[in-house]
């Protein structure tokens, strides 16, 4: 533990000299928020909503973008790169696994994508008056599974990708179509029945629904449950059975 503790320190540290991973995983959530916020639209009650503000609904969209941001774009990239360039490899040849790599990279990514998740919390309380989870067990119940489900799809891409500009492009592809049955451009409560449907058995589709609910005080959808830890399952097995070192 203590090694591994170190490696997350150290693989945190090296994170924070990419200031444009640094913007975009950390920064980008949160100012998109006050972007939205400051359209004076966002701020009234939508009838598709059953009264909420669109700003009200947008708070779980921006936590499931920035773990989307982290998990397919700056964490598939960093192993792919490492693995370009040998760094896993090296390892290899040091008391420290190279599975150790592995644990320090989601540990930091779950670190950070919480950090960035409290950061929209805040910022929607304070600026707009978004009410904060009822139901914090709850909320926790819809996020980590779903954080579990994105890294994982992120190790797949990891997996697939031989170099970091591959695993950037691939992520990319990922990133869009997920980003937008969670209800980025269109939110769920205004897509079309066919459209919120597929989005129930997306990732990030299922993962804002869970968050929505405990927002409100309610438990998320075993659906929803069943959806995200399904994902987790479905990338996990092909990531780790395919996921090179060197």
């Amino acid at each position: 533990m203590p090694a591994l503790s170190r490696l997350t320190a150290t693989e945190t540290r090296l994170f924070f000299r990419e200031p444009v991973l640094v913007f975009f995983t950390l920064a980008f959530p949160p100012l998109l928020l006050v972007v939205f916020g400051a359209i004076p639209a966002m701020r009234e009650p939508s009838d598709d909503a059953v009264g909420l503000r669109a700003i009200d609904l947008y708070v779980p969209i921006t936590v499931a973008l920035g773990l989307a941001m982290f998990a397919l774009n700056s964490l598939p990239q960093l192993f792919a790169t490492y693995r370009e360039k040998g760094v896993l490899r090296r390892m290899r040849t040091t008391p420290v696994e190279p599975r150790a790599m592995l644990g320090a990279q989601l540990l930091m990514a779950l670190a950070l994508s919480a950090a960035t998740a409290l950061v929209v919390l805040a910022i929607g309380r304070m600026a707009f008056g978004v009410s904060l989870p009822r139901h914090l067990p709850a909320y926790l119940v819809g996020y980590l599974p779903t954080a579990l489900a994105m890294f994982t799809i992120g190790l797949l891409i990891a997996s697939l990708a031989s170099t970091g500009k591959s695993a950037g492009a691939i992520g990319t592809l990922v990133f869009f179509p997920l980003v937008f049955f969670a209800g980025l451009w269109l939110p769920r409560e205004s897509m079309p029945d066919v459209l919120r449907s597929i989005s129930d058995f997306t990732p990030l589709g299922a993962g804002v629904q869970s968050l929505q609910d405990a927002t409100v005080g309610h438990w998320p959808q075993p659906l929803h449950l069943a959806v995200v830890l399904g994902w987790a399952v479905l990338a996990g097995i092909p990531a780790a059975r395919y996921f090179r070192w060197e």
